[in-house]
């Protein structure tokens, strides 16, 4: 795990490819030449958006104590995405992998980006989705849910351990699915294109008594990043019932399966070889919240997750001087069992707070990884709350904290400290201190991976000597979120400055290799996202972040680690209707040179293209639409040898 952090000296942004110009000024023909309905603007410089995730408490966006970008199901569906982690190459301050390497495509935010994205928290319908087994991931996650069952995803940029614990280090993730209400009948849709591209999708929902109830089954399929493992296949299943068992009263049941079957390793290195692997993973969750009062609700949580991972390979231990071959297992299973209460008061017009707590357990079984067949079992029990309180018509102060006990490490506070200041109508100033924590993973404190070959002393890999402490961060911001109508414009600015003390990582020499403690360093930068109508039926989002960094020297893992987080990342996405119901977007994402994992620094330049037609006959609608990602050259994502190619695709939808 190595932070990343190079320092910008200029700041540019790359010439667009031609392509994308060439759209821009056919869209701009097209419209001048014909009449065209509006684009909704229900996101776009109108009422401010509700957010839900960021302090426990639904507040407007312009009030949350953080910055906030909102994916919604209508630019989810535009995007051309196939999955959700390419979705977050629109955020500002991400940074997204397709590759399968280390279990799913992965993201992480201001290039705290390791083998596993084990830095930032995922909830999906307000349950903790990341991986136990893999160190925290939510790699996985990111896959649980099919794009069109997502409403809208709400994504924290910056530290919510105040309101999530340890695992919202550097963010949160939400993604909010749609109620089954709003998806009665059947929907289906496929997908065929070039690299073995083969998507299926189908949804009914109906209605129950005094609710509704969705199912919904998807399969993703490709054959992946030349130069990986050949094929990748996602397949999952979904089910949620929407119950109004009294005034008042809401109870809700989802369930949900996920598997996996891909493959890791690199042609050229014998030690990592090519092969397959399977995840598995299920949860159940229940949900019952009842409103108290006008003044008062309470909400109550309880989920169950549980993974299966099943992998082995032959590798030659010749660089061992031993001519015989060892058969690598990394078999296990992991499961999650989380009960939440939570209660929100309003105490006057001008005071709202939130308070609860949550019991969390944990258990990984895997002899592989642990040379024990005896489980590793931690348990954390949390308890947080956040103030809300209108000092004045136009200052709100936002004051939280989560207190953490660790069965492994101990206990842990995170708080946080928001001003929020409406200097005029529309425009919203935001200044606050947070603090957070990451306890190591059980895997970074009990890991003990050795190969064992007939009657030879134990060759160990990896052994951790259970040394790594809790990771610590000291988060600092000022932002502004501006509204200009007459200009049609929306801006979203936010200024960082991150101290980080005591990351992980893994130290390979000398053998074996054990997981330690960083010397503490600073990330300082700018991130921010325009939104714009340019013109009728027009819609451009642009967003850019810039980091500098002002690391401790002489520390072997971060001088090497200065050039694995690109300086400038940039995304531009422009979405035009067009007349006779169609409707073309192009997607431009621009990141400085990048070092992969144990490689040289790449450039990541992508550009995409997705053209619709609206469909419907009678009650029946649909969608024709044709995708191509990358319309340049190949480039190098997560090692130097996965090259993403170009690739095009056709989907059909059909609904009623």
């Amino acid at each position: 795990m190595q932070p990343a952090l190079p320092v910008p000296r200029v700041v540019v942004l790359r010439p667009v490819p031609t392509v994308l110009a060439i759209g821009v000024l056919l869209c701009c023909r097209q419209v001048l030449a014909q009449p065209v309905v509006p684009l909704s603007e229900n996101d776009f410089l109108s009422d401010m958006p509700i957010v839900l995730s960021v302090s426990r408490l639904a507040q407007r966006q312009d009030e949350t104590p953080g910055a906030v970008t909102i994916l919604d199901r209508d630019m989810i569906r535009r995007s051309g995405a196939r999955d959700v982690a390419d979705l977050l190459r629109l955020v500002p301050g991400f940074r997204v992998s397709n590759s399968f390497e280390s279990v799913a495509p992965q993201v992480g935010y201001h290039g705290i980006f390791g083998r596993y994205s084990n830095r930032v928290e995922l909830l999906i319908d307000g349950r903790s989705a990341y991986s136990p087994y893999f160190i925290g991931s939510v790699a996985p996650g990111l896959q649980t849910v099919a794009l069109q069952d997502i409403e809208r995803m709400e994504v924290l940029r910056g530290s919510n351990s105040a309101a999530y614990g340890a695992r919202a280090f550097l963010g949160v993730i939400n993604i909010v699915t749609r109620h089954t209400a709003d998806t009665l009948g059947g929907e289906g849709s496929l997908t065929m294109g070039q690299n073995g591209i083969h998507d299926a999708q189908a949804r009914i929902g109906w209605s129950a008594g005094p609710g509704s109830i969705r199912l919904s089954a998807d399969r993703r399929a490709d054959d992946g990043l030349e130069g990986a493992y050949v094929s990748n296949s996602v397949s999952r299943v979904n089910l949620r019932a929407d119950w109004y068992t009294a005034a008042g009263h809401e109870l809700q049941l989802r369930l949900g399966a996920l598997n996996l079957d891909s493959g890791r390793g690199q042609k050229s290195y014998p030690s990592d070889p090519l092969r397959p692997f399977r995840f598995d993973s299920a949860y159940a969750q229940l949900d019952y919240k009842v409103v108290l009062s006008s003044d008062e609700d309470l909400a109550f949580k309880l989920s169950r997750s549980q993974e299966h991972y099943r992998e082995e390979f032959p590798v030659s231990l010749l660089s061992y001087g031993i001519n015989d071959v060892y058969m690598v297992r990394g078999n296990g299973e992991a499961q999650s069992d989380a009960v939440s209460l939570q209660y929100t008061q309003r105490h006057s017009e001008t005071l709202r707070s939130v308070v609860g707590g949550e019991y969390r357990s944990e258990r990984i079984v895997s002899a592989p990884l642990y040379n024990t067949s005896a489980p590793f079992d931690t348990d954390f029990l949390r308890l947080f709350g956040n103030l809300e309180w209108r000092l004045a018509p136009d200052w709100l102060l936002n004051a939280g904290a989560l207190a953490e006990n660790s069965s492994v490490t101990g206990n842990t506070l995170a708080p946080r400290l928001m001003l929020n200041w409406h200097l005029a109508p529309g425009h919203t100033v935001r200044a606050g201190v947070s603090k957070a924590f990451r306890p190591p993973s059980s895997y970074e404190k009990f890991a003990d991976v050795r190969y064992i070959v007939n009657g030879i002393p134990p060759l160990k890999n990896t052994l951790s000597t259970g040394q790594a402490e809790p990771e610590t961060l000291l988060a600092k911001e000022l932002g502004y979120l501006g509204d200009f109508p007459d200009w049609r414009l929306g801006l979203d600015v936010r200024l960082f400055q991150e101290r980080f003390d005591k990351l992980i990582y893994i130290q390979t020499k000398p053998s074996p290799s054990d997981y330690r403690n960083d010397a503490a360093f600073d990330l300082r930068g700018l991130e921010y996202q325009l939104k714009l109508q340019p013109w009728q039926g027009g819609q451009v989002v642009f967003g850019q972040t810039y980091i500098d960094n002002t690391y401790a020297t002489g520390r072997e893992n971060l001088t090497h680690a200065s050039t694995a987080t690109s300086k400038r990342t940039s995304s531009l996405a422009l979405f035009q209707q067009l007349p006779g119901q169609w409707n073309l977007t192009l997607l431009h994402t621009d990141n400085s040179p990048v070092k992969l994992v144990a490689d040289r620094p790449q450039p990541q330049r992508r550009t995409d293209l997705r053209l619709a037609k609206a469909l419907r006959w009678g009650a029946q609608r649909g969608e024709l639409a044709l995708v191509v990602q990358n319309l340049g050259s190949a480039y190098a994502d997560f090692k130097r040898d996965y090259l993403f190619q170009q690739q095009a695709y056709i989907t059909l939808r059909l609904e009623n």
